[in-house]
Formats: C-alpha cells, structure tokens, sequence
C-alpha cells in the first residue's frame, strides 16, 4: 500500500478525477528489498509473440533492435534503452535510438511492465517484476552481441527502474553504465498533489490495485524507502543524470540526482541555458540531451555539450 492514511473527510471536489489523471502521466520510481529480495511471479502480461515481433520489426526498420549487430572495438557494449511508463520500446525512442544507431552502437529496447488488456502500454506493472523482465532482455542482448556488459540509458521510470536490477538481480555484474533521463530515482510528490492524496478516500487504494507501477513512485512509498535504504549507488557502475530544472512530472527535479561515488549528476540548462525542455520532450526530443547522453556512453571521448549540441 502507498503511505497514505484515511484523513478527515474532505468535500468532494473535481480535484480527485484532476489528481489520477496526473498521477497517470507519473513515471514510477524504483525498487524494493531490504534483504536479498526475488522478483515476484510475473504478475504483469508479456507480450504476446505477435506484439513482440511486430515492436522489433518497426524498431529494426530504424536500425535499431538488430539482434545481428556486433559491437565495434570503438563502442565494445551494446546499449539498452528502457522506456518511461505509459510508453513502449518504440516510441520512445524515434529520435534517440537512430541518434546512438548513427554513431556506430548497437541500441536495443525492450517492452515491460504491460498489463492484461494494453498491450502497447508499458510501465504499469509491479516494478520489481519489470526489474526481472529487464533481467532476462539483457542476458538476450548479451548473449546475441556477444558482449560481456552492457550500457543501459532509461527515460523516467525507465531511469530508475533498473536500480532494483542492480542492486538485486544481479545486474551490476552485466552493466557498465545507466543513464538516466529525467528518472525518479526518490519516488515524485507530482507537484505535491500526492500529499492530497489522504482526503480522497480510496483514491490511493485503486492506484495501488491498479497500476502498482504508479503507487511504486510515489515519495515515501514503502517501495521507494526500501529501495533507496542501502544507499544509491552499487560498485562497479557507472551512474549519469540528466534533468531538466522544468520537469513538471519527477517534483522536485533536484530528487532525481544520485549520491555516491562514480555519479555524474546533470542538469540541462546548466548546459545550455535557454532549453525549456519538461519532462517528456528532455528524454523524446531534446539533442542537447542526447549529446550529453553520448558523452556519458564514451566519455574518453566527450565533448562539450552546449546548446549548439543540437546541430551535432
């Protein structure tokens, strides 16, 4: 359940259809264990073959999702991209998978966290059983290229989620690198409308039964405090955030920065600062962003990122 308590009744206003369907546009925040945590039974649909191959086909088609490619000796790890909630493995990266692709790395995305009935929606399920599905893509991917580790560079909950993979899945052994874009790394009061969540009874019930992919992110969730109790960071990885200072979804932004060693914490308009990229458009749209993506995938070779990244 989400930390929230029955209140005092409050008058029923428009403001509780106002706040779920702000909290739909949330991107859940990331795991859960406090001794050595297993991944609970995939209570989340995968997709069906059918979904599976078609995502890959209309990925492939942008050179992307190439299970043939073989990492160069310039980018000897494949890069795995892992999308926000309410997004896919496509969408989300139209412009950024093709960005890396065009740069000589092999870029693969996977779809997670879909529940029964919406196949081309990810991110909605238990973030932990979402951990285990990026668990088992990345051993595909690794098995595919040939490749030892991988980088991984996630939007949102996409950014935060494969904390839980890392720290309790084994996956710091497997990665290289996460980056993430706008992630949610402490959970997101969504502009403090979660702490109104008390005086709508029931309101925080049916987010939880629901999309327990949403409950997971909210600050101070159990989910987020056991995640983020033995600390942000495991050895051997190499940590990068980006964040935009108007993101409008993961509130404040500045909970979105990591503490530990082998952390890189970024904020856009500290490189360029006439970007006016939110939440959506830093991790969709915004080359700036790219570029200091780049930067954190090679960075023996980084270069500046300014605002004239965007011609690069």
């Amino acid at each position: 359940m989400l930390p929230w308590t029955r209140a005092p009744r409050a008058r029923r206003t428009p403001f509780a259809a106002l706040l779920l369907a702000a909290l739909a546009l949330v991107v859940p925040t990331a795991a859960t264990a406090t001794a050595a945590p297993t991944v609970s039974a995939p209570t989340v649909s995968a997709p069906t073959s059918a979904q599976a191959s078609t995502s890959v086909r209309a990925a492939t088609s942008r050179g992307w999702n190439d299970f043939s490619c073989k990492p160069s000796t310039a980018h000897p790890r494949p890069v795995v991209l892992v999308h926000g909630t309410f997004a896919n493995s496509v969408d989300n990266w139209l412009v950024l998978a093709p960005y890396l692709v065009n740069r000589g790395y092999c870029v693969f995305s996977l779809d997670y966290g879909q529940l029964p009935g919406l196949p081309h929606i990810g991110g909605l399920g238990p973030i932990d059983a979402s951990a285990g599905q990026l668990a088992i893509y990345v051993d595909r991917v690794l098995a595919a290229t040939g490749a030892p580790e991988a980088d991984l560079v996630g939007h949102s909950q996409g950014g935060m989620m494969p904390h839980y993979y890392l720290k309790f899945l084994g996956g710091a052994a497997k990665v290289n690198a996460l980056v993430g874009i706008a992630p949610d790394n402490h959970g997101t009061t969504l502009l403090g409308l979660t702490g109104l969540l008390p005086y709508f009874p029931g309101l925080g019930h049916l987010i939880t039964e629901k999309t327990p992919g949403l409950a997971d992110q909210v600050a101070g969730s159990r989910f987020i405090t056991e995640l983020t109790a033995g600390g942000d960071t495991v050895p051997g990885v190499r940590y990068t955030v980006i964040a935009t200072r108007y993101d409008e979804v993961v509130t404040p932004y500045r909970t979105q920065y990591l503490d530990g060693p082998d952390v890189h914490n970024v904020l856009l308009q500290d490189l360029c600062p006439l970007s006016l990229s939110e939440h959506v458009a830093i991790g969709t749209i915004d080359r700036v962003a790219f570029h200091e993506v780049a930067n954190a995938l090679d960075p023996a070779h980084a270069t500046p990122t300014t605002c004239l990244s965007v011609i690069g």
